[in-house]
């Protein structure tokens, strides 16, 4: 009698071409891929030098997403001329090796972990990788997506396997209803502060439990996609009718028997009752609160009502050298509330939090409210599918008549790789995934947290419960 398996071990073993030694090497197969202009010039020159070809070039989606300007009148052109040549340089690749493109004027173009789903190419039991940390963002329907460097993204697009180490696994079972104003990317966020920037590495972690099973699909992606700052290799969810449900309809998802057949495959994707992990942990999310980062890492966070840390405070001697670091860049004093640190800048976007579901937690904050006279606020959609169905739904004109500037789709500010990036001192309540020195420009300073959260900030003008939003609505 076979053991009971978790899912990831299920996904492992159904990829597995062969074992290559005693310590969990094998030769794994990936059944899709996406790329972007950034992290695959290096791949596809590696291909021409020795004169290779693209093994299964249907199994890739390119996308331009990290260079392309989001001004709210978009063109093809790229301002700027390393951008430019990127752009360029994909364009080619894609017409050479035959690989599909969604360029910067395609109906379908956006954020590649927000386009792959929405495009039906990413379906539950596939392994996923790309050039990007986060592709863990495909566990949230019940796919295995990690990130890749670009000597491996050359040896997927030549062979579709890669040389792949077994993680351990982690079991993370949330529980509890989620208060007014908390979201999934509390829970995120509550988990990182809990178990740190590290306490996942080596792991891919499953979620599970009734908080996780109420959450909407695309709250999961949020989960999933901010699980590699702390640490994981992998994140999942096992896929239940919600995610059928969301799948069902969408552009390259299996049709008629061809479905049937595909639902009843992945109505098996669960971890065995019995299966072992190698850790577990249990969070509560009845307990907590919207979560604010105060430093420059996704783990350096607390519940907005909570204050700025006295490094003082901490024993260890390295730790408390981190924290001391992070409150200088930061420019904050110990002790300082939370809810007093004044911004200049609100940010709303990302592959974590750009889909429709932020953007009307947003509006829902911001309809009837100005943003602060001193903060420069942008919404930047995922894709323009999800541009089209804000503005279809009216909320684009909400943010408008708000003062937030209606932007185009791609990464935008979520790294100073494009014409969005913050100044020094500048400090942004951002929706995004990390909060590293200089992630969204030099000397600038990101807090993260909901779009909820953001969309306060932008009407306060400072780090604010949305709580309070939600009691005087």
């Amino acid at each position: 009698m076979n053991s009971p398996r978790t899912l990831y071990d299920k996904h492992i073993d159904a990829h597995t071409v062969c074992t290559l030694d005693d310590h969990g090497h094998v030769l794994l197969y990936i059944d899709r891929q996406v790329a972007n202009e950034y992290t695959s010039p290096q791949a596809f020159s590696g291909l021409r030098e020795a004169g290779r070809k693209v093994w299964r070039p249907a199994a890739t989606l390119c996308v331009v997403d990290h260079v392309n300007p989001t001004a709210p009148q978009r063109i093809a052109a790229m301002p700027d001329a390393g951008g430019a040549l990127q752009v360029s340089y994909f364009e080619q690749n894609c017409r050479d090796f035959g690989i599909e493109l969604f360029d910067v004027l395609d109906k379908r173009q956006g954020i590649e972990h927000v386009v792959a789903p929405e495009q039906g190419f990413i379906l539950p039991g596939m392994v996923v990788a790309a050039g990007d940390s986060h592709t863990t963002t495909y566990g949230a329907l019940g796919a295995f997506g990690f990130g890749i460097g670009t000597s491996e993204i050359e040896h997927l697009l030549a062979t579709q396997t890669l040389v792949y180490k077994r993680l351990k696994t982690m079991r993370v079972t949330v529980s509890g209803a989620l208060g007014t104003g908390v979201t999934s990317k509390d829970i995120i966020m509550a988990l990182i502060r809990r178990i740190g920037a590290s306490g996942a590495t080596g792991y891919a972690i499953e979620f599970s439990g009734p908080t996780i099973a109420a959450l909407s699909v695309e709250a999961r992606m949020t989960i999933c996609n901010m699980a590699v700052e702390a640490g994981a290799r992998g994140a999942f969810m096992a896929p239940d009718d919600k995610v059928l449900a969301y799948l069902k309809d969408k552009p390259r998802a299996p049709r008629g028997a061809l479905w049937e057949q595909a639902v009843a495959r992945w109505r098996e994707l669960y971890s065995d009752p019995g299966a072992q992990f190698d850790a577990e942990v249990q969070l509560d999310a009845a307990a907590l609160e919207p979560m604010v980062t105060w430093g420059t890492s996704p783990d350096q966070a607390a519940p907005i009502g909570a204050r700025v840390p006295d490094p003082n405070q901490e024993s260890d001697l390295i730790r408390r050298q981190d924290l001391q670091r992070a409150l200088r860049y930061m420019g904050l004093e110990p002790g300082t509330q939370l809810s007093d640190i004044s911004i200049s800048h609100a940010f709303i976007g990302s592959c974590t939090n750009a889909r429709i579901e932020d953007l009307r937690d947003a509006a829902r904050v911001v309809r009837g409210r100005k943003v602060a006279a001193h903060v420069r606020a942008m919404i930047v959609p995922g894709s323009t599918l999800v541009r089209e169905q804000a503005e279809a739904e009216g909320l684009a004109q909400v943010f408008r008549e708000a003062g937030f500037e209606w932007r185009q789709s791609g990464c935008s500010m979520c790294l100073a790789m494009n014409d969005d990036v913050l100044s020094s001192g500048d400090r942004c309540a951002s929706s995004t995934n990390r909060n590293f020195e200089g992630r969204q420009g030099a000397g600038a300073r990101t807090h993260l947290m909901s779009p909820a959260m953001v969309a306060a900030a932008a009407v306060s003008g400072c780090l604010t419960d949305v709580r309070h939003f939600a009691l005087e609505a």
